[in-house]
């Protein structure tokens, strides 16, 4: 399975999404704030579009108009959304026009000037969405409009930042931080008594991995330095991001402190294709019919190297609630872990089936982050009982590690999800649980005789390499960046 062209935490996944990258969800992180004074709040951040090289003009990253972009929030441990907030986007082209000759010809870039403030003139294309919550099924709940606070109760249509196109545009990587910032807006979200924030836009790629040697059929030593014995592949990229940060108050339902969440896109069931579109942008297809989930994400790297390629994109048009009845098989009797086997000179565990794996998969760990009446269904989740860790202070492997606040509880930017998930899936759950079964996985250390190796891709980053506040994703990388190679490369 490690061998199927698929790369990083959820990019280019499944053989549907890979062709269609505008609605690729690559990363789900849910943690509560440890900005200073926002504890009382859950960050919620999806990630989209993989794979950006900065130097991505013309056209740049824009999310797509013609899909639908959900964040989904589980309250009741039921497997199904109770809350959903929905992007819709709108790419609007200014026309902007040179006199050229006797002739006004428009220019054939997405700017035609600096750019410091939110919509300015100088912006040829201007990238807008709104945001919808709806309260119940995703379809046919109740739908109310998320508004900007600073703006009264009136439907809202918010501004995209556009990508970071150059520090000639910007000025500099200050510069373009601070535009972005412009776009984030406190938002009135109904139902809520205390206003959130939400952003949209580009960031530096904040996933770490040794992708290429990890698809190479694990061409590293997995036993090897956890910090600096690979390079992280994607540390040249960017990606676009929906950001959220909500009350715990309004997220969560009675008494009930654990939420799960996932993230999807879905497209119009049908699409004609115009080979001589109007003027204007998006008039090359017609897209039409109902919404059709193409793309799902909750917990790491699961669709990656645990469902089997031939149901990848079914898992992704699929429900979490479905989970145990669809694909219960990957997640009880694992493929990756004997792959491993066969690679090095390690043993998989041998607990048929990985009641270890339905836990913290599919359940969440008792004690931590599982809900007191749970439905297996694969979702982040994410105990809001349990204190955030400020900057600086968080463990890299989370709640293995003593910081209960990390993954698997939620996932913060800085949480080495590659090494954590490697050694659970060799059976680290089995040795942490205890002889009482503290985490009652249903396994003991005797399950997995390689399960308290220290498995790792040998990439590891910090709290530190991210932000101290909302979004806590980077400034993205400008388009000008082209790094000459290293002194005595050479290139057949």
């Amino acid at each position: 399975m490690l061998a199927t062209p698929a790369h990083a935490s959820s990019h280019r996944e499944a053989p549907f999404i890979a062709m269609n990258p505008s609605v690729d969800a690559t990363d789900l992180y849910m943690f509560r704030s440890y900005e200073t004074g926002r504890s009382g709040f859950v960050t919620v951040l999806a990630n989209y579009i993989p794979f950006q090289d900065p130097q991505g003009g013309p056209n740049f990253n824009q999310f797509n108009p013609n899909a639908l972009y959900e964040i989904h929030i589980d309250n009741t441990g039921a497997g199904v959304e109770a809350m959903t907030f929905q992007f819709r986007f709108t790419s609007t082209s200014k026309a902007t026009a040179l006199t050229v000759g006797t002739k006004q010809t428009k220019i054939p870039l997405i700017n035609s000037g600096p750019i410091t403030s939110v919509n300015p003139a100088t912006l040829n294309v201007r990238e807008t969405y709104t945001l919808t919550l709806v309260r119940g099924n995703r379809r046919t709940g109740t739908f109310s409009n998320v508004t900007n606070a600073a703006g009264g109760a009136t439907p809202t249509v918010f501004d995209k930042p556009v990508d970071n196109i150059g520090d000639k545009t910007f000025g500099s990587a200050t510069g373009y931080a601070a535009y972005a910032n412009q776009h984030i807006y406190n938002v009135n979200i109904p139902g809520c008594a205390t206003p959130g924030k939400v952003f949209v836009g580009q960031r530096k790629e904040p996933f770490y991995i040794a992708v290429g040697k990890i698809f190479d059929l694990f061409n590293f030593n997995p036993l090897g330095p956890e910090v600096g014995g690979n390079n992280n592949d994607l540390e040249g990229k960017n990606v676009s991001t929906l950001a959220l940060e909500l009350p715990i108050a309004c997220v969560t339902a009675g008494t009930e402190p654990v939420i799960g969440a996932f993230t999807t896109a879905s497209v119009r069931q049908g699409r004609l294709i115009n080979p001589a579109p109007k003027t204007g942008l998006n008039h090359a297809t017609v897209d039409g019919g109902a919404w059709t989930q193409v793309s799902r994400l909750g917990m790491p790297l699961v669709n990656e190297v645990v469902i089997g390629i031939d149901d990848k994109d079914r898992f992704n048009a699929s429900l979490p609630k479905d989970d145990a009845a669809n694909f219960a098989d990957y997640v009880t009797n694992p493929a990756l872990p004997t792959l491993i086997q066969s690679l090095f000179p390690v043993t998989a565990p041998t607990n048929f089936p990985r009641t270890d794996l339905v836990t913290v998969f599919l359940k969440g760990l008792s004690g931590l982050n599982q809900p007191a009446s749970v439905t297996p269904a694969e979702m982040l989740r994410l105990n809001t009982s349990i204190a955030p860790v400020a900057i600086g202070a968080q463990n890299a492997l989370g709640a293995a590690a003593g910081d209960a606040a990390g993954f698997p509880n939620g996932r913060r930017p800085g949480d080495d999800v590659v090494d954590l998930s490697l050694r659970v899936a060799m059976g680290a759950l089995c040795v942490l649980t205890g002889p009482s079964d503290s985490f009652k996985v249903g396994c003991k250390a005797s399950d997995a005789p390689s399960g308290a190796l220290a498995f790792t891709d040998g990439v590891r980053k910090t709290s530190t390499n991210y932000g101290a506040a909302f979004p806590y994703l980077t400034t993205p990388l400008p388009g000008n960046l082209n790094p000459p190679p290293a002194v005595g490369t050479t290139y057949p």
